[in-house]
């Protein structure tokens, strides 16, 4: 018999031991959020009661502890009841079960707070000291079980869960309290030629708790190992099915066919493989403010602007200098952000600071020329700057050339950059071949 067969023997047992509660609690219209709540609520009193008893209470009086330990078996219970209220209420929902964890997340560390505040408030420094160890496993516990679900696999069992952490810490804070009411608070023992004590009666609470920071960081490095199983399996399943898409009767595209493909994607979208329209005359964009330049591609008029990014003070925005749009003059000139796709992959850009006043733009889908968001000396006016032939260009239009082609090898005559000499202000056509 395993430890989850066992686990679950005894939480079936709990669950017939509460069930009549758990009814009573739905007919007094109590909800899983509000039992939920509640077992929050219990653990902020538990750490004031700590916290009290390290301002208030003295090295030997460990009455807060048994207090505190009472209270977290106390609100340990509701952990229990909101799940049953949800079940047996039929008031599951895909928000409780969040705020149960977020909510069960605070808990814990309310009461670690409680708990390491009392043990730092009475110098053991040592059992403070495992107390947050613990408190960092109870998280990742928690953590790597969230982050693993995330990304698709499930990571869940171990040794030290939730149950199983509240119940140790609540029956050891609990029984130190009872004890030091029959052995004394400052009870020590110790064996002959050892020249400290080996156990006194707050390590009736600080045994239990090393204990749980040892076990909890093993329960949480077990399940990222246990994750680490389930997503290499995942992705080996991934690739087997990517390696039958791969056979399937398609074309395969070449290496340059790709490259093409990234380079038609930033100028001209998916529609790659039509051919320019007889006669298509492409329109100049007008009343749009602080345009930098603009971008045009077969087979359409649609347009992308390139636009500094100013407030309504005329100050940049130095997060994102140059903000880019559509001008959809297929659809009645309709302005429209870019989709993520076309942002992340084609027609957006980053941008870093280099200097006062100029910026490094970095376009999705094209860094072979290097472009330059920069005052020029002409008009002190911001421009987007780029080096070709050994002229520095002040940009105005980019324009792509594509005849005909397959989508996976469009036929990419050229890239046509057009605007004025930065020194001479002469006007300037230049073509990148592809």
């Amino acid at each position: 018999m395993t430890f989850d067969t066992i686990r679950a023997a005894l939480q079936a047992g709990i669950y017939k031991v509460i069930n009549p509660f758990v009814r009573l609690l739905i007919k007094l219209g109590f909800t899983p959020n509000a039992v939920t709540l509640t077992g929050l609520l219990l653990n902020i009193g538990v750490a004031i009661i700590f916290i009290v008893g390290g301002e208030e209470g003295n090295r030997g009086d460990l009455r807060y502890v048994g207090w505190g330990g009472a209270l977290i078996l106390f609100a340990g219970l509701f952990d229990m009841l909101d799940g049953q209220v949800a079940r047996l209420g039929n008031m599951k929902s895909t928000y409780g079960a969040m705020f149960d964890s977020v909510l069960d997340r605070y808990s814990e560390l309310f009461t670690f707070l409680g708990i390491c505040y009392y043990l730092v408030a009475h110098h053991y420094l040592l059992g403070s000291l495992f107390a947050f160890i613990a408190l960092i496993g109870s998280m990742m516990v928690s953590y790597t079980r969230a982050r693993a679900e995330g990304l698709g696999v499930d990571s869940k069992g171990g040794l030290m869960q939730r149950p199983e952490r509240v119940v140790l810490m609540g029956v050891s804070a609990l029984a130190c309290g009872i004890s030091s009411a029959f052995i004394g608070g400052d009870y020590k023992l110790f064996i002959p030629g050892v020249p400290f004590h080996v156990f006194e009666t707050m390590s009736i609470l600080t045994l239990p708790i090393t204990v749980l920071a040892v076990l909890a960081n093993i329960t949480a490095v077990s399940r990222l190992l246990q994750a680490r199983k389930a997503l290499e399996a995942k992705d080996a399943k991934d690739a087997d099915e990517a390696a039958v898409a791969v056979t399937a009767p398609v074309a395969v595209p070449t290496r340059s066919a790709v490259k093409a493909l990234v380079i038609g994607l930033f100028f001209c979208g998916l529609p790659l493989a039509q051919a320019a329209a007889p006669g298509l005359v492409f329109p100049v964009p007008t009343g749009v403010a602080n345009q930098l330049f603009y971008l045009q591609r077969d087979p359409n008029t649609n347009t992308v602007i390139y636009q500094l990014n100013v407030n309504g003070a005329g100050k940049l925005d130095e997060d994102e200098p140059v903000h880019v749009f559509w001008i959809r003059y297929g659809e009645h000139g309709e302005r429209k952000d870019l989709n993520f796709i076309q942002r992340k992959f084609a027609y957006g850009l980053t941008a870093k600071k280099a200097a006062a006043d100029k910026y490094v733009l970095k376009f999705a889908a094209y860094d072979k020329v290097p472009f330059y968001l920069q005052k020029t000396s002409a008009d002190n006016a911001f421009h987007v700057v780029t080096v070709i032939n050994n002229k520095q260009i002040v940009i105005n239009r980019v324009y792509l050339r594509i005849e005909g082609g397959t989508f996976w090898v469009p036929n990419v005559k050229y890239i046509e950059v057009k605007g004025w000499n930065a020194a001479t202000r002469e006007p300037v056509v230049e073509r990148l071949s592809v």
